[in-house]
């Protein structure tokens, strides 16, 4: 393959599915917490979910892995699924929402072009749940090209042993539904 392919700029990642061990606690994370729509029932052994009516965005299967444990975490597979969320203030709602329901984070950052939190499903799946800032205002090297970086909300020793209820109080700070001029100066 000598000629050179780029794929067209419209394309996009139409879902992820994912095998996972008990349907009915997957359901509990992805439909009733996170709010995805259930779109269809494959039998009982997979459910397909999505947000805004679109045929699915999340599959849900046990064809292979029913009732067995997570797959290691020091070995190849998926990284994470990554959740845009349309506003600043749509991830601070899940977020408030996450909180509410003690849901456990393992992690949270800003990475200049998008704000990020960060967690497992129930077999220890990684999400991520994020919302980019408007692409007028990411961070640019002088040629254009993006300079992106990960500003962990995590410290390195955590305060009192508990990062969490330091992400907790960050975050309690850090999304507010519309990022002030002072932050969007701080972006540009």
């Amino acid at each position: 393959m000598n000629e050179q392919y780029v794929i067209p700029s419209t394309t996009r990642i139409g879902h992820v599915h994912l095998k996972v061990a008990d349907l009915d606690r997957a359901l509990e994370f992805y439909h009733e917490l996170l709010g995805f729509e259930i779109t269809m029932w494959y039998g009982n052994q997979a459910v397909f979910l999505s947000a805004g009516g679109y045929h699915h965005h999340i599959g849900l299967n046990t064809w292979y892995s029913k009732d067995l444990p997570p797959a290691s975490r020091n070995g190849v597979g998926l990284f994470h699924t990554a959740i845009l969320y349309p506003s600043r203030k749509d991830l601070a709602i899940i977020y408030d929402r996450l909180r509410k329901a003690e849901y456990p984070l393992t992690g949270a950052s800003d990475h200049g072009v998008s704000e990020a939190l960060y967690l497992d499903d129930p077999d220890g799946n990684g999400v991520e749940l994020y919302w980019d800032r408007p692409s007028a205002l990411w961070p640019k090297n002088k040629d254009g090209s993006l300079t992106m970086f990960t500003g962990s909300a995590r410290p390195e020793r955590p305060v009192k042993g508990d990062y969490r209820q330091w992400i907790t109080n960050r975050f309690k700070k850090w999304f507010h539904p519309d990022p002030s001029p002072k932050e969007r100066a701080r972006w540009a």
